[in-house]
Protein backbone atom coordinates (compact mmCIF):
# COMPACT_ATOMS: atom_id res chain seq x y z
CA UNK A 1 0.00 0.00 0.00
CA UNK A 2 1.39 3.33 -1.20
CA UNK A 3 2.71 5.71 1.96
CA UNK A 4 1.15 9.24 0.99
CA UNK A 5 3.15 10.51 3.43
CA UNK A 6 6.27 9.19 2.87
CA UNK A 7 5.51 10.42 -0.94
CA UNK A 8 4.72 13.98 -0.42
CA UNK A 9 7.73 13.92 2.08
CA UNK A 10 9.71 13.02 -1.23
CA UNK A 11 7.99 15.85 -3.03
CA UNK A 12 9.29 18.32 -1.04
CA UNK A 13 12.81 18.06 -2.50
CA UNK A 14 11.09 18.48 -6.53
CA UNK A 15 13.19 21.27 -8.31
CA UNK A 16 9.43 22.73 -9.07
CA UNK A 17 8.45 24.97 -6.30
CA UNK A 18 4.88 24.55 -7.12
CA UNK A 19 5.23 20.81 -6.52
CA UNK A 20 6.93 21.61 -3.14
CA UNK A 21 4.36 23.74 -2.08
CA UNK A 22 1.38 21.47 -3.11
CA UNK A 23 3.08 18.30 -0.93
CA UNK A 24 3.52 21.23 2.04
CA UNK A 25 0.32 21.91 1.64
CA UNK A 26 -1.09 17.89 1.81
CA UNK A 27 1.05 17.17 4.50
CA UNK A 28 -0.08 20.01 6.28
CA UNK A 29 -3.48 18.09 5.98
CA UNK A 30 -2.37 14.77 6.81
CA UNK A 31 -0.93 16.12 10.41
CA UNK A 32 1.65 13.34 10.31
CA UNK A 33 4.55 13.73 12.92
CA UNK A 34 6.57 12.27 10.09
CA UNK A 35 6.97 15.51 8.26
CA UNK A 36 7.93 17.80 10.75
CA UNK A 37 11.75 17.48 9.84
CA UNK A 38 11.37 17.82 6.14
CA UNK A 39 9.08 20.82 6.89
CA UNK A 40 11.53 22.91 9.13
CA UNK A 41 13.75 22.27 5.73
CA UNK A 42 11.53 24.24 3.88
CA UNK A 43 11.64 27.09 6.01
CA UNK A 44 14.84 28.28 4.68
CA UNK A 45 12.97 27.56 0.99
CA UNK A 46 14.00 29.81 -1.69
CA UNK A 47 10.41 30.13 -2.64
CA UNK A 48 8.06 32.33 -0.03
CA UNK A 49 5.05 30.63 -1.10
CA UNK A 50 6.64 26.99 -0.15
CA UNK A 51 8.13 28.80 3.17
CA UNK A 52 4.42 29.93 4.20
CA UNK A 53 2.67 26.54 2.88
CA UNK A 54 5.50 24.78 5.12
CA UNK A 55 4.65 27.27 8.07
CA UNK A 56 0.67 26.70 7.64
CA UNK A 57 1.52 22.37 7.98
CA UNK A 58 3.36 23.06 10.85
CA UNK A 59 0.95 24.83 12.77
CA UNK A 60 -1.77 22.18 11.99
CA UNK A 61 0.56 19.64 13.04
CA UNK A 62 0.71 21.30 16.52
CA UNK A 63 2.17 19.37 19.37
CA UNK A 64 4.62 17.00 17.49
CA UNK A 65 6.39 20.35 16.18
CA UNK A 66 7.02 22.03 19.30
CA UNK A 67 10.18 21.00 20.49
CA UNK A 68 11.84 21.08 17.26
CA UNK A 69 10.49 25.00 16.22
CA UNK A 70 11.90 25.46 20.07
CA UNK A 71 15.10 24.23 18.67
CA UNK A 72 14.95 26.69 15.69
CA UNK A 73 14.36 29.96 17.69
CA UNK A 74 18.26 29.63 18.20
CA UNK A 75 18.90 28.98 14.02
CA UNK A 76 21.56 31.67 12.72
CA UNK A 77 19.19 32.40 9.92
CA UNK A 78 16.38 34.68 11.03
CA UNK A 79 13.91 34.15 8.85
CA UNK A 80 14.04 30.14 10.47
CA UNK A 81 13.19 32.19 13.86
CA UNK A 82 10.86 34.33 12.63
CA UNK A 83 8.48 31.58 11.20
CA UNK A 84 9.24 29.13 14.09
CA UNK A 85 8.13 32.11 16.61
CA UNK A 86 5.18 33.07 14.40
CA UNK A 87 4.09 29.33 14.96
CA UNK A 88 4.84 28.82 18.09
CA UNK A 89 2.44 32.12 19.13
CA UNK A 90 0.01 29.92 17.36
CA UNK A 91 0.28 26.65 18.89
CA UNK A 92 1.45 28.34 22.67
CA UNK A 93 3.15 25.42 24.08
CA UNK A 94 4.41 25.54 27.00
CA UNK A 95 7.18 22.74 26.79
CA UNK A 96 9.33 25.82 24.76
CA UNK A 97 8.72 28.33 27.46
CA UNK A 98 12.14 28.99 28.33
CA UNK A 99 13.61 29.22 24.47
CA UNK A 100 10.70 31.86 24.06
CA UNK A 101 11.70 33.93 26.97
CA UNK A 102 15.55 33.38 25.42
CA UNK A 103 13.58 34.72 21.82
CA UNK A 104 12.96 38.28 23.65
CA UNK A 105 16.63 38.99 23.33
CA UNK A 106 16.33 38.54 20.12
CA UNK A 107 18.35 41.53 17.64
CA UNK A 108 14.62 40.74 15.26
CA UNK A 109 11.64 42.47 16.13
CA UNK A 110 9.64 40.20 14.29
CA UNK A 111 10.85 37.08 16.39
CA UNK A 112 10.62 39.39 19.86
CA UNK A 113 7.31 40.49 19.02
CA UNK A 114 5.97 36.67 17.92
CA UNK A 115 7.72 35.30 21.08
CA UNK A 116 5.68 37.75 23.48
CA UNK A 117 2.88 37.02 21.97
CA UNK A 118 3.71 33.23 22.07
CA UNK A 119 4.26 33.53 26.08
CA UNK A 120 1.40 35.87 26.50
CA UNK A 121 -0.74 32.50 25.28
CA UNK A 122 1.40 30.32 27.24
CA UNK A 123 0.80 31.79 30.67
CA UNK A 124 3.55 30.84 32.46
CA UNK A 125 4.76 33.67 35.57
CA UNK A 126 8.06 33.03 34.85
CA UNK A 127 8.05 35.10 31.68
CA UNK A 128 6.63 37.88 33.58
CA UNK A 129 10.48 39.79 34.57
CA UNK A 130 11.55 38.92 30.80
CA UNK A 131 9.03 40.51 29.81
CA UNK A 132 9.23 44.07 31.11
CA UNK A 133 11.79 45.54 29.37
CA UNK A 134 10.12 45.18 25.72
CA UNK A 135 7.40 47.70 27.06
CA UNK A 136 10.05 50.53 26.35
CA UNK A 137 10.85 48.56 22.78
CA UNK A 138 11.35 50.55 19.77
CA UNK A 139 8.88 48.97 17.56
CA UNK A 140 5.40 49.66 18.85
CA UNK A 141 4.13 45.98 17.68
CA UNK A 142 6.21 44.66 20.49
CA UNK A 143 5.26 46.85 23.11
CA UNK A 144 1.78 46.33 22.25
CA UNK A 145 2.27 42.52 22.32
CA UNK A 146 4.35 42.57 25.50
CA UNK A 147 1.55 44.50 27.32
CA UNK A 148 -1.37 42.13 25.96
CA UNK A 149 1.19 39.22 26.97
CA UNK A 150 1.54 40.36 30.44
CA UNK A 151 -2.18 40.99 30.85
CA UNK A 152 -2.74 37.46 30.10
CA UNK A 153 -0.28 36.47 32.40
CA UNK A 154 -2.80 38.21 35.03
CA UNK A 155 -1.89 38.21 38.58
CA UNK A 156 1.25 37.60 38.77
CA UNK A 157 2.40 40.42 36.25
CA UNK A 158 0.46 43.05 38.81
CA UNK A 159 3.55 43.74 41.26
CA UNK A 160 6.16 44.35 38.01
CA UNK A 161 3.48 46.47 36.40
CA UNK A 162 3.00 48.88 39.36
CA UNK A 163 5.99 48.90 39.70
CA UNK A 164 6.33 50.27 36.37
CA UNK A 165 4.15 53.00 36.84
CA UNK A 166 7.27 54.76 38.21
CA UNK A 167 9.38 54.38 35.05
CA UNK A 168 10.87 57.12 33.56
CA UNK A 169 9.80 56.46 30.20
CA UNK A 170 5.98 56.96 29.63
CA UNK A 171 5.54 54.56 27.42
CA UNK A 172 6.32 51.99 29.85
CA UNK A 173 3.91 53.82 32.40
CA UNK A 174 1.23 53.63 29.61
CA UNK A 175 1.19 50.20 28.52
CA UNK A 176 1.59 49.58 32.62
CA UNK A 177 -1.67 51.35 33.00
CA UNK A 178 -3.44 49.93 29.95
CA UNK A 179 -2.33 46.14 31.58
CA UNK A 180 -3.57 47.00 35.10
CA UNK A 181 -6.77 48.03 33.29
CA UNK A 182 -7.54 44.64 31.77
CA UNK A 183 -5.99 42.73 34.63
CA UNK A 184 -8.52 44.46 36.83
CA UNK A 185 -6.70 43.56 40.31
CA UNK A 186 -8.26 45.86 42.85
CA UNK A 187 -4.75 46.58 44.46
CA UNK A 188 -4.21 48.68 41.55
CA UNK A 189 -7.09 51.34 42.18
CA UNK A 190 -4.93 53.62 44.38
CA UNK A 191 -1.84 53.50 42.06
CA UNK A 192 -3.88 54.02 39.20
CA UNK A 193 -5.45 57.24 41.27
CA UNK A 194 -2.01 58.23 42.26
CA UNK A 195 -1.05 58.10 38.25
CA UNK A 196 -4.21 60.34 37.29
CA UNK A 197 -3.52 62.88 39.73
CA UNK A 198 0.65 63.28 39.75
CA UNK A 199 1.48 61.95 36.47
CA UNK A 200 3.11 64.59 33.73
CA UNK A 201 1.89 62.80 30.72
CA UNK A 202 -1.26 63.69 29.56
CA UNK A 203 -2.23 60.54 27.63
CA UNK A 204 -0.91 58.30 30.67
CA UNK A 205 -3.21 60.18 32.70
CA UNK A 206 -5.96 59.64 30.14
CA UNK A 207 -4.96 55.93 30.12
CA UNK A 208 -5.77 56.09 34.07
CA UNK A 209 -9.21 56.92 33.45
CA UNK A 210 -9.82 54.48 31.40
CA UNK A 211 -8.58 51.40 33.44
CA UNK A 212 -10.26 52.41 36.74
CA UNK A 213 -13.46 52.17 34.49
CA UNK A 214 -12.28 48.81 33.44
CA UNK A 215 -11.46 47.81 37.32
CA UNK A 216 -14.86 48.77 37.76
CA UNK A 217 -14.32 49.79 41.23
CA UNK A 218 -16.16 52.17 43.24
CA UNK A 219 -14.12 53.77 45.32
CA UNK A 220 -12.66 55.74 42.02
CA UNK A 221 -16.01 57.46 41.68
CA UNK A 222 -15.12 60.17 43.60
CA UNK A 223 -11.96 61.06 42.03
CA UNK A 224 -13.28 60.82 38.58
CA UNK A 225 -16.15 62.81 39.33
CA UNK A 226 -13.61 65.53 40.05
CA UNK A 227 -11.44 64.78 36.81
CA UNK A 228 -13.92 65.24 34.78
CA UNK A 229 -13.74 69.00 35.05
CA UNK A 230 -10.29 69.35 32.84
CA UNK A 231 -11.62 69.09 29.44
CA UNK A 232 -9.20 66.40 28.10
CA UNK A 233 -10.40 64.06 30.66
CA UNK A 234 -14.22 64.74 30.57
CA UNK A 235 -15.52 62.29 28.03
CA UNK A 236 -13.30 59.81 29.02
CA UNK A 237 -14.07 59.93 32.79
CA UNK A 238 -17.83 60.12 31.94
CA UNK A 239 -17.07 56.46 30.10
CA UNK A 240 -15.27 55.02 33.12
CA UNK A 241 -18.33 55.80 35.56
CA UNK A 242 -20.49 54.36 33.14
CA UNK A 243 -18.73 51.35 33.78
CA UNK A 244 -18.42 51.85 36.99
CA UNK A 245 -22.04 51.73 37.29
CA UNK A 246 -22.19 53.56 40.93
CA UNK A 247 -26.34 55.74 41.04
CA UNK A 248 -23.91 58.63 43.06
CA UNK A 249 -23.22 59.56 39.50
CA UNK A 250 -26.37 60.47 37.60
CA UNK A 251 -27.04 63.96 38.98
CA UNK A 252 -23.62 64.38 37.08
CA UNK A 253 -24.41 62.64 34.08
CA UNK A 254 -27.66 64.22 33.98
CA UNK A 255 -26.01 67.96 34.17
CA UNK A 256 -23.81 66.64 30.95
CA UNK A 257 -26.84 65.94 29.16
CA UNK A 258 -29.05 68.64 29.66
CA UNK A 259 -25.88 71.12 29.62
CA UNK A 260 -25.63 72.34 32.88
CA UNK A 261 -22.55 73.88 34.26
CA UNK A 262 -20.67 73.33 31.13
CA UNK A 263 -17.26 73.87 31.37
CA UNK A 264 -16.00 77.05 30.26
CA UNK A 265 -12.57 75.54 28.48
CA UNK A 266 -14.97 73.69 25.90
CA UNK A 267 -12.68 73.22 22.68
CA UNK A 268 -13.31 72.34 19.37
CA UNK A 269 -12.57 68.83 17.88
CA UNK A 270 -9.92 69.00 15.69
CA UNK A 271 -10.71 68.39 11.63
CA UNK A 272 -14.77 69.58 12.62
CA UNK A 273 -14.20 73.37 12.67
CA UNK A 274 -17.08 75.00 15.37
CA UNK A 275 -19.23 72.26 14.22
CA UNK A 276 -18.10 69.89 16.96
CA UNK A 277 -16.40 70.22 20.32
CA UNK A 278 -15.50 68.68 23.75
CA UNK A 279 -18.72 68.52 25.52
CA UNK A 280 -20.36 67.09 22.07
CA UNK A 281 -18.39 63.71 22.96
CA UNK A 282 -18.77 64.38 26.66
CA UNK A 283 -22.94 64.65 26.02
CA UNK A 284 -22.69 60.85 24.31
CA UNK A 285 -20.83 59.39 26.79
CA UNK A 286 -23.27 60.65 29.34
CA UNK A 287 -25.95 59.30 27.70
CA UNK A 288 -24.16 55.87 27.06
CA UNK A 289 -23.39 55.95 30.98
CA UNK A 290 -26.72 56.90 31.98
CA UNK A 291 -27.71 53.73 30.31
CA UNK A 292 -24.91 51.23 31.96
CA UNK A 293 -26.07 52.79 35.30
CA UNK A 294 -29.95 52.53 34.36
CA UNK A 295 -31.50 54.35 37.24
CA UNK A 296 -35.57 54.78 35.93
CA UNK A 297 -35.33 58.11 37.19
CA UNK A 298 -33.43 58.71 34.12
CA UNK A 299 -35.66 57.82 31.63
CA UNK A 300 -37.50 61.60 31.25
CA UNK A 301 -34.09 63.07 30.85
CA UNK A 302 -33.22 60.51 27.69
CA UNK A 303 -36.47 61.06 26.47
CA UNK A 304 -35.92 64.75 26.13
CA UNK A 305 -32.24 64.04 24.78
CA UNK A 306 -34.54 62.81 21.72
CA UNK A 307 -34.63 66.88 20.86
CA UNK A 308 -31.44 67.07 20.56
CA UNK A 309 -29.54 65.87 17.20
CA UNK A 310 -25.89 65.48 19.30
CA UNK A 311 -27.14 62.75 21.26
CA UNK A 312 -30.10 61.54 19.24
CA UNK A 313 -29.42 57.87 18.25
CA UNK A 314 -27.59 57.26 21.96
CA UNK A 315 -30.68 58.65 23.79
CA UNK A 316 -32.68 56.48 21.49
CA UNK A 317 -30.03 53.29 22.48
CA UNK A 318 -30.40 54.25 26.03
CA UNK A 319 -33.56 53.70 26.30
CA UNK A 320 -33.92 50.30 24.96
CA UNK A 321 -31.28 49.28 27.82
CA UNK A 322 -33.85 50.21 30.07
CA UNK A 323 -36.36 47.85 28.64
CA UNK A 324 -40.35 47.47 29.78
CA UNK A 325 -40.39 50.93 31.71
CA UNK A 326 -39.09 52.69 28.71
CA UNK A 327 -41.94 52.03 26.25
CA UNK A 328 -44.62 54.35 27.52
CA UNK A 329 -42.71 57.64 27.71
CA UNK A 330 -41.57 56.44 23.87
CA UNK A 331 -45.09 56.49 23.00
CA UNK A 332 -46.00 59.26 24.75
CA UNK A 333 -43.31 60.79 22.30
CA UNK A 334 -45.08 59.07 19.39
CA UNK A 335 -48.39 61.02 20.29
CA UNK A 336 -47.23 63.98 20.20
CA UNK A 337 -44.01 64.77 18.45
CA UNK A 338 -44.06 66.05 14.66
CA UNK A 339 -40.08 65.71 13.93
CA UNK A 340 -40.01 62.99 11.36
CA UNK A 341 -36.75 62.14 12.54
CA UNK A 342 -37.80 62.00 16.66
CA UNK A 343 -40.18 59.78 15.03
CA UNK A 344 -38.01 57.47 13.55
CA UNK A 345 -35.89 57.26 16.68
CA UNK A 346 -38.51 56.44 18.72
CA UNK A 347 -40.46 53.98 16.62
CA UNK A 348 -36.79 52.03 16.05
CA UNK A 349 -36.38 52.23 20.04
CA UNK A 350 -39.95 50.70 20.47
CA UNK A 351 -39.33 48.18 17.67
CA UNK A 352 -36.42 46.87 19.52
CA UNK A 353 -38.31 46.59 22.52
CA UNK A 354 -40.85 44.10 21.68
CA UNK A 355 -43.24 46.76 20.52
CA UNK A 356 -45.85 46.98 17.34
CA UNK A 357 -47.12 49.93 15.42
CA UNK A 358 -50.90 47.63 15.05
CA UNK A 359 -50.58 47.11 19.15
CA UNK A 360 -51.47 50.78 19.93
CA UNK A 361 -53.99 52.88 18.20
Amino acid sequence: MADSVAEQIAALKDEDWTVREEAAVSLGTLRDARAVGPLLALLKDSDRAVRDAAISALTAIGEASVTALGGCLADPDFTVQESAAAILSTIGDARVTDPLIKALRSSDWIVRMHAAKALGRIGDTRAAQALMPLLQDKVKAVRVDAAQALTLIGLAAVPLLLEALKHDEWLVRLHAVEALGKIKAPESVEPLLWVLFNDQDAAVREDAVRSLGDIGDAKAVDFLLMVMKEARLRSVAVEALGKIGDRRVVPALVEVVTGVNRPADIRPIDGCGDRWDSEMLAMEAAVKALAQVRDEATIPTLVAALQNTVVRAEAAAALVAFGQPAISPLLTVLRKERDENILFHAKDALARLGWRANRIQ
